[in-house]
């Protein structure tokens, strides 16, 4: 029994040296081999540390190739897969066509030169092959800078503005005559309406710049109303005298709305014509006129042209061309004959820039004019002649005086449209041609230039 105990104790006693060889084993795992170094460093035992680390760094390496290895075998595994293989297969394709296409072009090259030679032979061989470029020749840019107006501009009047810091004043002078070839106007208005005559639209316009004075509307306003009433009228058709009433108001609140800032009511407008259009009339006929008009509704009237002529035209050695320098009365003056003019139908013969720049030199001179339009005599002789009847009725005819409001600065008071007389002054025109025919003699033109005679007064040798 007692060999037995000792036998038993024995084991124990084995057993558990075994398992604290085992624990002291895996700390010793568990702990990093820094540690170890640390802990096993003695001053006598210096070869043991360093083969501790050599051996630590050797195994550091293995696993670290062991991984390598394991993703390289991967790698593969990934690359032999047929969705990998496709990627390679499109690289393969995209430059295989290009080598055949190189051995093409060299087989093509040595044929054609192969038969040269067999008709040239002896000779030097006349085929030169010149290579594709592989990109397209980029346009040379044109220096000019005047690709869009090349050969539509070349005999337009000389600009007369100056260097504006805003914008290019060539530029500016240009767009504002491209808007006279897009906007275009006749005295044959009235020619597909055969129950008007130009009697009823004289009064339809002195009627609207009646209007125009009474809610303080602009002149550019009245013109503007004016313009869409003379373009439409061209696109329609045998038209009746009740009609004109109402599209010469829808013209008027159209031309509102664009150029005021507080324009007045469509119910305002209906009140002015005495129970004769409704709203609802009038926003139909509004439709019906923008739609034939084609939505172009900024022209350059002729009162805008007269406004910027006077402007360059009293500009000084600071110009200021957005800030009017000249003088209201004068510009008021010369407004009152255009307004005259307007009212006539065969003043839609001239483009506004032409009547802004014939009702200027009846007021001012020619160098005036030459300055501020860049005109000759050439261009607005025939138009000065015309006028020369209207300028002598505005002349006799009492000025118009302005009356402030509270709604106008007075800065801006020129340019709130007047009304006058104006239907008596045209008669009086009208009654000094009745008195030139029957005196069978030619007017004088304005300048001392004699109208070509008739063919009857002309003297045969």
């Amino acid at each position: 029994m007692g060999e037995g105990r000792g036998v038993v104790s024995s084991l124990v006693f084995a057993s558990s040296a075994g398992n604290s060889n085992q624990r002291s084993a895996l700390q010793k795992e568990r702990v990093p081999s820094s540690e170890r170094g640390i802990r096993r460093r003695a001053p006598g035992n210096t070869k043991s540390l360093y083969g501790h680390v050599k051996i630590s760094s050797r195994l550091r390496m293995s696993r670290r190739s062991g991984r390598l290895q394991a993703k390289n075998v991967k790698c593969e595994s990934e690359n032999d897969s047929p969705a990998a293989l496709a990627p390679r297969k499109r690289k393969y394709e995209e430059i295989e066509p290009t080598d055949e296409h190189q051995q093409d072009t060299h087989r093509h090259k040595y044929e054609i030169q192969g038969c040269w030679s067999q008709i040239t032979t002896g000779t030097v061989t006349p085929c030169i092959l010149i290579e594709t470029p592989q990109k397209e020749t980029e346009m040379s840019p044109d220096m000019s800078k005047f690709t869009r107006y090349r050969f539509k501009n070349l005999f337009i009047s000389p600009c007369p503005l100056p260097e504006l810091s805003w914008a290019t004043s060539n530029d500016v002078w240009v767009k504002m005559l491209d808007k006279e070839t897009r906007y275009l106007h006749s005295s044959h208005v009235l020619q597909n309406h055969h129950l008007l005559n130009r009697d009823m639209r004289s009064i339809l316009m002195d009627w609207l710049i009646e209007v125009s004075e009474v809610y303080s509307l602009h002149r550019d306003t009245f013109y503007l109303a004016q313009d869409f009433f003379d373009r439409f009228m061209l696109t329609q058709n045998s038209l009746s005298k009740s009609m004109l009433q109402l599209i010469g108001v829808t013209c008027l609140f159209i031309a509102a709305k664009l150029e005021e800032i507080y324009p007045p009511k469509i119910n305002e407008f209906a009140y002015v014509t005495d129970g004769a259009c409704c709203e609802d009339d009038i926003i139909q006929m509004e439709l019906i006129i923008l739609k034939a008009l084609k939505w172009e509704l900024c022209p350059v009237t002729a009162i805008a042209w007269l406004n910027l002529y006077l402007q360059v035209s009293s500009l000084k050695e600071m110009p200021k061309l957005l800030l009017p320098q000249y003088s209201q009365e004068q510009f008021i003056q010369i407004a009152q004959l255009l307004d005259l003019c307007i009212l006539d139908l065969p003043s839609l013969d001239f483009k506004y820039r032409i009547l802004a720049a014939a009702a200027l030199y009846h007021y001012t001179s020619m160098e005036v004019v030459a300055k501020a339009t860049g005109l000759e005599w050439d261009c607005i002789s025939e138009c000065v002649q015309w006028m020369t009847p209207f300028a002598s009725a505005a002349r006799r005819s009492p000025p118009i005086e302005l009356q402030m409001t509270k709604k106008v600065l007075p800065d801006d008071l020129h340019n709130i449209q007047t009304h006058t007389n104006y239907l008596e002054m045209l008669d009086e025109v009208g009654a000094h041609r009745v008195t030139v025919l029957l005196d069978g003699q030619s007017p004088l033109s304005v300048g001392g230039i004699l109208t070509p005679p008739k063919s009857t007064e002309k003297i045969t040798l």
